[in-house]
């Protein structure tokens, strides 16, 4: 239990709470995509794209509700990124159809 206290405190502690889930969800995107190059079932494609789509959209709705103070730049490449890796993997699922 002390553990679980532990965990909880250090993510609630966090200086900026949404870009910490924003973190953990483009991890999960990464191990998802990797899987998926190992492993070629359309789940983990699938699976990975809709975090990077939801991740994208997280990162794009938080610059424009509360700007970062980084260059534009920073803020728009991520996000680009994403969505082309999302567009990416929509585009390959069409081979498992």
């Amino acid at each position: 239990m002390r553990l679980l206290q532990f965990w909880w405190r250090t993510i609630s502690m966090t200086y900026n709470p949404p870009e910490l889930v924003e973190h953990l969800m483009v991890l999960l995107t990464l191990v998802l995509g990797l899987t998926w190059v190992f492993q070629p079932y359309w789940q983990y494609l699938v699976l990975s794209s809709s975090f990077a789509m939801g991740v994208a959209a997280s990162m794009w709705v938080r610059e424009v509700l509360l700007p970062s103070p980084r260059s534009p730049m920073v803020r728009v490449l991520p996000v680009a990124a994403l969505v082309f890796y999302s567009l990416f993997a929509f585009v390959t699922l069409v081979d498992y159809v």
